[in-house]
């Protein structure tokens, strides 16, 4: 009997198989359309061409000037009755923003506003991941938890606006706090499913060569869930760039959400567009940014 055979009857995959180059690579995930992931087998991507840079960019640009010609239509054929749909207009946004850059106000209200961001997201992180190993690892802990964290992540967050400007007061301890609360659970749930998903086997041989249990965690657990970690990561991102804009129009006096209260109490639509816009741009930006930093290199 050859080796082969014997390991195709036993079930043992030879060294060196297919199968066996497979589970050294963890899973690539990508966001779908209802803000969860997916898995892929290392081995999809390799039918898959990117497609070229020019095409993309052509069709961009074009979809880019539609939509801009479809708003300077809109805004002139209904801004004659309607003084805020006429600051709409996209000519004026030039001299509304020269404005709002002339008093230092986009940069400073942006800086305020990503500060209060990384530091709810880096909140969120440091709760999330932990919470997240214990209802993967813990089968007592995951079903004492779920009752509560099942509630708590249906609850919008800024449900918790009152509660958190009675603890904290005004500032930026409030918004920070309803940052974190949005962030928490993409981060929570991710990180769960990435230890629900992990081989046993590697687990087993790591007990087996002796590994105590923070060297599993660091070598077998924390490798393994990493593309989990980053798809929650950037959906907290996401979510939590949208709740910061509202939660900055909550007592404080600073931040790209209280820009557009001030916008529209001085009755300066244009500018309040504009603070808009930059607002969608950062965005765009940042998850830009996120799937660079958190994407997987080792292949």
């Amino acid at each position: 009997m050859n080796t082969a055979d014997s390991g195709s009857r036993t079930g043992i995959t030879p060294a060196g198989s297919g199968s066996h180059h497979e589970s050294e690579h963890s899973p690539s995930t990508d966001l779908d359309a209802a803000g969860g992931s997916r898995q892929h087998r290392p081995g999809s991507r390799r039918g898959h061409r990117r497609q070229p840079l020019a095409p993309r960019l052509i069709w961009g640009a074009f979809g880019l000037l539609v939509t801009v010609a479809v708003w300077w239509i809109f805004t002139h054929a209904a801004g004659g009755a309607n003084s805020m749909l006429a600051a709409f207009q996209p000519e004026r946004l030039p001299a509304a923003l020269g404005s709002l850059w002339e008093r230092g106000v986009i940069l400073q209200d942006a800086s305020t506003s990503l500060w209060r961001l990384l530091c709810g997201l880096a909140l969120a992180v440091v709760i999330g991941v932990p919470l997240g190993l214990l209802i993967g690892f813990s089968k007592p802990f995951k079903w004492a938890s779920t009752p509560p964290v099942q509630f708590l992540r249906m609850v919008s967050p800024l449900s918790w606006a009152p509660v958190a400007v009675a603890l904290f007061g005004v500032g930026h301890a409030p918004v920070i706090f309803l940052v974190a609360a949005a962030a928490v659970w993409p981060i929570t749930m991710n990180t769960a499913a990435g230890v629900a998903a992990l081989d046993p086997l590697h687990m087993r041989v790591a007990r087996t060569l002796g590994a105590t249990p923070w060297e599993q965690v660091r070598t077998v657990v924390l490798p393994s869930i990493r593309p989990y970690v980053m798809t929650g990561v950037r959906l907290a991102l996401g979510i939590a760039w949208v709740v910061i804009v509202p939660a900055e129009m909550l007592g404080v006096s600073s931040g790209l959400g209280y820009e557009i209260l001030n916008a529209r109490d001085r009755l300066a639509y244009d500018e309040m567009l504009v603070v808009i816009i930059v607002i969608g741009l950062i965005g765009i930006a940042m998850d830009a940014l996120a799937q660079w930093l958190l994407r997987d290199r080792r292949r």
